[in-house]
């Protein structure tokens, strides 16, 4: 057990020097303190996205308007990531999440992290206490399979957004709680909750709210260009799809 261990920590250690070495990659976290000896997946298998940590913002204090102020923004087919606790009801317009992919919010008395990949276009909300604790995201700039790794703020450690699992770190194997969550339109959202709110693009920072940088994605025979490996030849390689999970497929 203990050779095994031993062999373990001098194949963390390794990989760390030899990404150090390699600009771009995992080791290189932007000054972010994550431990790497705790990891769930190949080192080498993260990539930098180009931005540094929190070089997209997230968004921390998010200020929401009612439908009658949004309207002279977002049009009615616009998607909008839906969440509803209680009866607090909020819509988070995909124009804005493209330019923060987090907010940390409270919905209906329950701390939230609202997320969105635009490289996966996967709009996904978790709850952000962790046994008993409150915990804050930010973005790292660095992507694991084309897919946004987010960052802890108490820790450090790095979450694949796709599995709500913090997968290197000291919260290593730590699994967020899912929020149910649905992408629909800005009307179909009004229309379900006329009472509804939602995030306004006053968010502290200027981005260009309304003009999608991410536009080549949208050619789904062209190669992603933020992912590494082989894409799947069965589909498209930027197809949209639906993920449907069933026990542990």
């Amino acid at each position: 057990m203990v050779v095994m261990e031993t062999r373990s920590a001098l194949w963390v250690a390794v990989t760390a020097l030899m990404l150090a070495a390699e600009p771009g990659r995992a080791a290189d976290l932007g000054g972010l303190r994550t431990d790497l000896r705790r990891t769930l997946i190949p080192l080498d298998e993260i990539i930098g996205g180009g931005p540094p940590p929190d070089g997209i913002p997230p968004i921390d204090a998010p200020v929401f308007v009612s439908p009658a102020a949004a309207d002279g923004w977002l049009r009615p087919k616009e998607p909008v990531l839906g969440v509803r606790v209680g009866s607090d009801a909020r819509a988070y317009p995909l124009q804005v999440l493209l330019w923060h992919e987090i907010v940390n919010d409270v919905v209906g008395g329950r701390p939230l992290v609202v997320t969105y990949c635009p490289l996966c276009n996967a709009g996904l909300v978790f709850d952000r206490v962790v046994d008993g604790t409150r915990i804050d995201f930010g973005t790292s700039g660095r992507l694991w399979k084309s897919d946004l790794l987010m960052y802890d703020r108490q820790t450090h450690s790095l979450w694949s957004q796709m599995e709500g699992r913090a997968v290197v770190g000291t919260r290593a194997g730590v699994r967020l709680a899912r929020v149910p969550a649905n992408t629909l339109s800005y009307e179909e959202f009004k229309e379900a909750y006329p009472a509804g709110r939602i995030l306004s693009r006053e968010t502290g920072v200027t981005r260009a709210y309304g003009r999608n940088p991410y536009e080549a994605y949208d050619q789904v025979d062209s190669r992603p260009f933020l992912f590494s490996g082989a894409p799947d030849s069965r589909r498209p390689p930027k197809e949209r799809v639906a993920g449907v999970t069933l026990g542990d497929a």
